[in-house]
């Protein structure tokens, strides 16, 4: 005998994500990549920077080019976009 109380319908296959509305897929060229940030001590032996944040420690740092920087949003830098990296062999 098996009682089961709760449980989850089986997952379906997965199809092909839609992009998001108002979604745009642009080229750009990896320039340099290098680890997160750690602390920076100034002169007097406190940190210089006056933003407290840290990175993640197995995190790393991208540095991009893009070529047409028209297709940029102009409000690129509030913070309000969310950026998704497909990473392509050549």
């Amino acid at each position: 005998m098996e009682i089961v109380i709760g449980s989850i319908p089986p997952l379906q296959p997965q199809g092909q994500k839609v992009p998001q509305k108002g979604a745009v897929f642009i080229d750009a060229q990896l320039l340099h990549v290098r680890p997160p940030r750690k602390g920076v001590a100034g002169p007097s032996g406190r940190e210089r920077r006056t933003k407290q944040g840290s990175d993640p420690r197995k995190g790393r740092v991208l540095t991009i080019m893009v070529p047409d920087g028209t297709l940029l949003p102009a409000d690129l830098d509030s913070g309000r976009y969310e950026v998704t990296l497909r990473l392509v062999r050549r």
